[in-house]
């Protein structure tokens, strides 16, 4: 059998840049065979400037709202946004589907091998069809009035019963954020028993807490303008994750996304209930919508940063699909993380937080990661500026 070998400027496996000597070793499907050094590696070997890597897992995305992009303009706040996004769910079938096949060509093209996808709809269920890449599909349920949970309930179940029909691996029922599901929708969502995964919009606006504290700000507008008596609902004088985080199932994967207003006692409260939470960082999204970024640091300083996962949102509320660039923006605003570390989150952090580390996210035997080059004209090996990528496999 013939192989290809890769050597590079920096070879990063997934967890840390490997000697500068080593090769790595695939089949031509990309399936590794191993990392050796050099004079282990026999004859041709590739050399190529810049960084090989696994490919990238986008852990928090929405494919279907990709029809929405340069639609909805930057810092509306994320009730302003939400309030465009339901405004512009009735466009034609056509142009959401030839979207979808758009964004996910993109996502390929800049490396991405596997996608958190959340869905409301099974409008992606065509494309996803046919193998491209690796989805965890995430049917996202909504509504916060308490009578109407079960009905809720069932119709996005029938949503995730036509995926079920082609993912029957990949696919989980998950609420779409605190402040639009109602205590028993959280219940029957937890106690759905084929979940696999577990995704919920967090602390993604200031708003968000002042609701629930205070039962004041935008919230009250959103729910005013589209018919919903909230007389039921009372103040709690705590947090949105107060709220919910009792209510989410503890013996599967977590991811908590966006994460914009959480503070260092709300990690407290995640790590105290739940056993495996993953934190999900979409920054371009978080500077789209509310022109802030989350507190990194925070993130970093719970087990080592090894739960630190990137996504990049969806098309309404971002310009590109490309983890690289968001990997970009955190590095110029925190230029105290490193590439490794960057690179791990949107490599084997991100694998194994969607449940795909078992073939993807990095440079380990038997695995099929896809590799990618990183690279620029001036290639540094301390910045990701300018940075471009190519996919080898």
């Amino acid at each position: 059998m013939s192989y290809l070998k890769f050597h590079s400027d920096q070879l990063f496996d997934g967890y840390r840049f490997r000697d500068q000597h080593e090769v790595l070793i695939t089949d031509h499907n990309g399936v590794v065979e191993g990392i050796v050094p050099m004079e282990d590696a026999g004859d041709d070997v590739q050399h190529f400037e810049g960084i090989i890597c696994p490919g990238f897992v986008n852990a928090h995305c929405h494919l279907e709202l990709s029809y929405l992009k340069n639609i909805i303009p930057r810092h509306t706040g994320l009730v302003g946004f939400i309030d465009q996004v339901m405004q512009g769910r009735n466009a034609a079938t056509e142009l959401i589907q030839e979207a979808i096949v758009e964004a996910e060509n993109e996502m390929i093209a800049n490396g991405i091998v596997a996608v958190g996808d959340i869905c409301n709809t099974t409008h992606t269920i065509a494309q996803k069809q046919k193998g491209k890449l690796v989805y965890q599909n995430l049917i996202e349920v909504a509504g916060f009035v308490p009578a109407a949970a079960q009905n809720r309930f069932n119709a996005m179940a029938e949503v995730a019963d036509a995926f079920y029909q082609s993912f029957p691996h990949n696919t989980s029922i998950v609420p779409h954020a605190p402040y639009s599901v109602s205590e028993p929708l959280f219940e029957l969502v937890r106690d759905y028993p084929n979940n696999k995964l577990f995704s919920i919009h967090n602390q993604e606006s200031a708003q968000e807490n002042l609701f629930f504290k205070d039962k004041q700000g935008e919230f009250l507008n959103l729910y005013n303008n589209i018919g919903v008596d909230l007389s039921f609902f009372q103040a709690t004088g705590k947090g949105s994750l107060d709220y919910y985080v009792g209510k989410v199932a503890k013996d599967i994967n977590t991811l908590f996304v966006h994460n914009t207003f959480t503070a260092k006692e709300d990690i407290d409260n995640i790590v105290l209930q739940l056993k495996n939470p993953y934190f999900c960082l979409c920054p371009s999204a978080n500077l789209y919508i509310e022109n802030q970024l989350p507190d990194i640091d925070l993130f970093r300083h719970f087990n080592g940063g090894n739960n630190v996962v990137i996504g990049t949102d969806s098309l309404a509320s971002n310009s590109s699909l490309n983890i690289l660039q968001e990997l970009s923006v955190i590095e110029n605003i925190y230029p105290s993380i490193g590439i490794e570390e960057l690179l791990k989150w949107a490599t084997i952090n991100g694998a194994k937080a969607i449940y795909v580390d078992n073939l993807l996210g990095s440079f380990e035997k038997y695995k099929k990661p896809g590799v990618i080059k990183i690279g620029c004209k001036k290639y540094s090996s301390k910045s990701l500026d300018n940075s471009t990528i190519e996919v080898f496999l």
